[in-house]
């Protein structure tokens, strides 16, 4: 129960990693605030795990301000919202990469500098993990935004850790490869697109939504204090070979 009295603030809660991050922080004794689009999925989580639920659509800078606001003052956020829109260079489209760049990183940032705000306010100390993309490391077919999004938010990971270290607040990056989630699913269903890429990772598949949970508990417990600033990659060695 290393959590137990935390209070934790989920983006993206409903589904995929978020949800499975949810589940386990939940089951260590954390209070989860998950924050999420569709009110089924929350509605479904709090009746696993208890805690708070916001529905919130943070493809918008208001909702994702007002979702912070309703959340409070917490002790963690973990920044899991995350959406892709499949687009090559020459296909991409206005409509694409303001969906994707709006709620992979403008919200990511939203939601850390409320939560940062209010920690300060509060006195300091507190985490922030940002949950980001082996695809801000290696260029994939037809993820030109979300590489982008996904780049730029480990940029801002390291910036956010020099200024929000002096008030006790750490923040830390999670690389996971591909995640057998519904948003991965549909990137990679084509056994011509995934063969190649599973052949890359020396651990022999692509990662469960358990497997980043359980590194994601692992940067917000005690036994990460003193990293900060740094990014984690959770990808079967992807990136190391």
């Amino acid at each position: 129960m290393q959590f137990s009295g935390k209070s934790i603030i989920i983006t993206g809660a409903g589904k995929g990693i978020g949800r499975a991050t949810a589940e386990l922080l939940a089951a260590r004794g954390a209070e989860i605030i998950a924050i999420s689009r569709t009110q089924s999925d929350l509605d479904s989580l709090r009746a696993d795990i208890g805690g708070r639920s916001i529905a919130a659509d943070l493809a918008s800078a208001e909702g994702a301000r007002q979702a912070m606001a309703e959340a409070g003052t917490c002790d963690m956020l973990i920044n899991c919202a995350g959406t892709n829109v499949l687009e090559s260079v020459l296909d991409m489209t206005e409509e694409g990469y303001e969906t994707v760049m709006g709620i992979n990183l403008r919200t990511a940032l939203i939601c850390a500098q409320e939560f940062a705000r209010a920690r300060i306010a509060a006195g300091g100390e507190g985490a922030i993990v940002n949950v980001t993309s082996i695809a801000g490391h290696r260029g994939f077919q037809d993820h030109v935004c979300y590489a982008a999004s996904k780049a730029g938010l480990e940029g801002a990971t390291r910036v956010m850790a020099k200024e929000l270290g002096p008030h006790g607040i750490r923040v830390v990056a999670l690389a996971p490869t591909v995640t057998m989630t519904e948003l991965a699913a549909e990137a990679w269903s084509d056994p011509a697109k995934s063969a190649p890429m599973m052949a890359r990772h020396p651990a022999g598949r692509f990662a469960e939504a358990e497997d980043v949970a359980r590194a994601i508990a692992l940067l917000l417990s005690d036994d990460a204090a003193m990293i900060t600033g740094a990014m984690l990659p959770v990808d079967g060695g992807f990136l190391s070979v």
